[in-house]
């Protein structure tokens, strides 16, 4: 039977395939009712303005998936070492050159674009795929501490301390995939319980080294966002974000206030980036807006599993398990900061929020995993194949007897 043109453009997992789908129809409904107050009052009227933007980087994002899905997985072996040392020199030029906004350098000014490039999310995905290659080098060498520590935790620490300085969150975020993700590698438990606690000393060393020889006030904004969120002790102004989001989620019930008729989106700030999920819940509720979309990454992640367990070799392996995973706990941790759990750490909802390079970031990652899916289907149709065609033959031979 002769494929159609969605079947030979869109290839691999079609769980996947679908998931992206559902994730683009959310972000554009999202985005656009909770940012269309704040198109208006800074785009001159231009009630539209997120939508367009959104809708166009997630055409790109479509197109990058599709091209990535189409190439070998194997040069992301070859490319594991140039990806990192090429994203770490971004974030040093990021810590020297970088645009300041809110108080914070975590973005690149690409000169003649006026595109910000977040460099801490390029980082991310390249330590992720430096992890997943090798984890599958180092396969049987991974019970030596001092190989595992040239090979594995010195590369993370280095991305981490380049970004702590202007994003603590982020840092700890990729710190904390790096350790599931060398965990499922089959790093042995007491390594990783040893780096953990050399890295919790470390922030405290750089955060008191911070305060007294500096004037920067970041070390208080995250002493005082760990209290308050552990304590309760904050005033209004300092959990403004998190009462709104909560009132948001509250007031949204069990099947939200309807599409567009969200109230929270004019008190909170970032509605439509870190706290999209909260203005999902109070426009489509629990039923709708919330469990789809955490039943959505909890899919995304099965599915990973499934391709990782089908693999022949190590790395594709691993390059899926670490993407599943780092876009999943990414997830994780933008919804638990939306319903109060942890405390605000700036990060957006994969391939929902609003957004530039984390929307591309995302889809390079799915496209990656697509690719890996893509080699697996075809492999298992080709061992299937056989069979089948003998049983047609068999079928055929019967048929010409009976005759």
């Amino acid at each position: 039977m002769q494929q159609g043109w969605f079947t030979r453009t869109f290839k691999g997992d079609r769980v996947i395939w679908g998931l992206v789908v559902l994730f683009m129809i959310y972000s554009l409904l999202a985005v656009y009712s909770s940012s269309v107050n704040v198109a208006f009052r800074s785009y001159g009227g231009n009630t539209t303005y997120f939508l367009r933007s959104q809708f166009i980087m997630l055409l790109i994002s479509l197109v990058i998936i599709v091209v990535v899905h189409y190439l070998p997985y194997r040069i992301y072996s070859s490319l594991a070492g140039i990806f990192l040392i090429v994203s770490g020199a971004l974030l040093i030029l990021t810590l020297v050159f970088g645009a300041r906004i809110n108080e914070a350098t975590r973005w690149l000014l690409i000169p003649g674009t006026g595109f910000r490039l977040q460099t801490s999310d390029l980082a991310k995905v390249a330590l992720v795929i430096y992890l997943a290659r090798t984890l599958s080098r180092y396969q049987h060498e991974l019970t030596d501490f001092f190989l595992v520590t040239k090979y594995f935790i010195f590369p993370v620490a280095v991305i981490c301390a380049l970004i702590m300085p202007e994003n603590l969150s982020t840092a700890v975020m990729i710190f904390g995939i790096s350790i599931i993700i060398m965990f499922v590698g089959r790093v042995p438990v007491k390594f990783l319980i040893a780096y953990v606690t050399m890295a919790m000393a470390a922030v405290v060393i750089f955060a008191l080294i911070l305060s007294v020889f500096t004037e920067d006030n970041r070390v208080e904004v995250w002493k005082n966002r760990i209290e308050n969120h552990f304590t309760g002790a904050g005033d209004a102004d300092s959990d403004y974000q998190l009462n709104q989001a909560k009132i948001a989620i509250s007031t949204g019930g069990l099947f939200g206030k309807a599409p567009g008729h969200s109230t929270q989106r004019n008190m909170l700030p970032q509605s439509n980036s870190d706290f999209i999920f909260a203005i999902i819940i109070e426009e489509y509720g629990l039923f709708l807006g919330a469990i789809p979309l955490i039943l959505a990454y909890m899919i995304l992640l099965f599915r990973g599993i499934s391709i990782a367990k089908k693999c022949e070799t190590a790395f594709p392996a691993f390059l899926v398990l670490s993407l599943v995973i780092m876009i999943v706990v990414q997830a994780i941790m933008n919804m638990m900061v939306a319903v109060g759990l942890i405390p605000v750490t700036g990060q957006t909802l994969p391939m929902v929020s609003w957004g530039r390079t984390s929307v591309l970031v995302m889809s390079f990652s799915i496209g990656a995993i697509l690719s890996v899916s893509r080699v697996v289907t075809a492999r298992m149709k080709k061992e299937v194949l056989p069979e089948e065609e003998i049983k047609d033959e068999g079928e055929k031979i019967y048929e010409a007897a009976k005759a």
